[in-house]
């Protein structure tokens, strides 16, 4: 008798890999239940009263030139130590300090140079998110700084004020040096925005809001976890690098301008109090006129700033949270007001971008497979363009996510170098706090997104999703305009 070979599929191994992957981080999961984290127990042995610490604000950086139309900043890239629980020690990396790094406040029309020292003993880079520049001073993975050398980006700023930020884009430790604490926020102003009446002042009613999730080991130490499947979500929410932050406000009108700065997480972002508040500004801007919202989505990349009437709030006290965690407590004093604080009606004119009549369209499918993933089938490669597009020219970009599972539900898909207006979800017309301009976008599982594009500098440019492991395992392309 003769015995058939029954031929295994590649794909029912693969099934069978994942399976035995999903049990393991059931398994984990068990586990974890029964034995605290790491994390768990170092936050379980601060005492109750020494719990909560207040809002670390980041400072403005010195403009050290002192023509108006000129600008020159220094950055340090540094390591620095933290104390998040008390008595232990966490190595951190820092902008001129031990974390994150200062507020750089640029004007349009201004010449801006920025000179970056790298103290690591590793390469780095800095890449300015969301800044319309020239492709060799992006920051991206092709201008690596050596350990013990500086590198200066020099360009003109000329697009509307925004708060957008920096942070490095060395390939393969983009993730970590984030996650060590490399990010900080640039300011763009122009005379519109100067012009608006809302909060301007910085640390007293306009408050910036780093929002990042961390673990950490036993010893204190960052836990960067990255398995085949995921990042391992953070036990601990830090905004400005605060542990348990809070943040003592008067009963008026208060700006906050948000960062999902977390390197795989989405944020859903609201007040525990069941508060409304308005969208002015997302990724590139204001808005045309404030959004009333009581919920606000980020994903990784993206930012918004929001306008919190205070003013009629009775209790002394309230949170902004995410799916039930706290991310910063508000204490409120001062009198209650009789009547709402006043919002502008309208805010600055948002040019639309011209689309030709027969404009070039381009098709980016984005899948992954855990931790890894590609754009249209293929792993990002640092010697390959994979697109070619002229400079001045509009195109549309069809932005499809083929995904169907994963708990993150989607990925943030950020175009380097400039910045782009949302088109449709779906076929249907955008929400209105995404009728602005925006550098990263979000494409939920099985959904299509359109974006008009428009490149004004040269150069090569990233396009990648910004959940930072998975551009780091290949979800990132290069798109060369010229």
């Amino acid at each position: 008798m003769v015995m058939k070979k029954r031929s295994i599929s590649v794909l029912t191994v693969l099934y069978a890999i994942l399976s035995l992957i999903l049990v393991g981080l059931f398994l984990n999961k068990v586990l974890e239940i029964i034995t605290p984290s790491p994390t768990a127990q170092l936050q379980a042995a601060i005492p109750v009263e020494e719990r909560g610490n207040p809002l670390a604000i980041p400072a403005f950086l010195e403009d050290r030139d002192p023509d108006p139309m000129k600008a020159f900043y220094e950055l340090d890239v540094q390591y620095g130590q933290m104390e998040f629980f008390p008595g232990v020690v966490t190595e951190t990396l820092g902008y001129n300090g031990n974390i994150l790094g200062p507020v750089l406040r640029i004007k349009r029309d201004q010449e801006v140079r920025i000179q970056v020292n790298n103290q690591l003993d590793e390469p780095t880079t800095a890449h300015w998110h969301g800044l319309d520049v020239d492709g060799p001073y992006d920051g991206g993975p092709h201008q690596g700084i050596m350990p013990g050398e500086s590198w200066t980006a020099t360009f003109s700023v000329d697009q509307p004020a925004a708060t957008i930020w920096y942070h490095p884009h060395f390939h393969h430790t983009t993730g970590a040096q984030v996650y060590q604490g490399l990010a900080g926020l640039i300011y763009i102003e122009d005379e519109e925005s100067e012009d608006l009446n809302i909060p301007k002042t910085h640390g007293e009613n306009d408050f910036p809001l780093v929002i990042q999730d961390r673990n950490f080991t036993s010893d204190g130490s960052f836990h960067h976890n990255v398995t085949m499947m995921e990042l391992e979500p953070g036990e601990v929410l830090l905004v400005n690098a605060t542990m348990d932050p809070y943040l003592e406000v008067n009963r008026e009108l208060i700006r906050l301008r948000v960062l999902n700065g977390s390197n795989y997480e989405n944020f859903q972002l609201t007040f525990s109090d069941g508060s409304a508040f308005h969208q002015i500004a997302s990724d590139g801007g204001f808005l045309e006129a404030p959004v009333e919202m009581e919920s606000l989505f980020l994903s990784p990349g993206e930012r918004a700033e929001i306008l919190v009437d205070f003013s009629q709030v009775t209790s002394d006290h309230l949170a902004l949270t995410t799916c039930s965690d706290t991310v910063l407590d508000f204490y409120l004093s001062g009198p209650v007001a009789s009547a709402p604080a006043e919002f502008p009606e309208s805010l600055v004119t948002v040019p639309d971008i011209p689309v030709g009549e027969n404009p070039t369209t381009r098709t980016f499918v984005l899948e992954s497979i855990g931790i890894h993933g590609t754009i249209n089938g293929k792993e990002f490669d640092m010697d390959r363009v994979d697109e070619v597009v002229p400079k001045g020219e509009t195109e549309l970009w069809v932005i499809r996510n083929a995904d169907r599972v994963g708990h993150r539900a989607g990925h943030p898909f950020h175009v380097h170098g400039t910045q782009f207006q949302v088109v449709s979800r779906n076929g249907n017309p955008p929400p209105p706090e995404e009728a602005g301009f925006k550098d990263t976008v979000f494409v939920a599982n099985g959904e299509e997104v359109v974006i008009k594009i428009l490149f004004h500098k040269e150069g090569l440019f990233m396009y990648h999703c910004h959940m930072l492991e998975h551009e780091e395992n290949g979800m990132m392309g290069q798109v060369l305009v010229e």
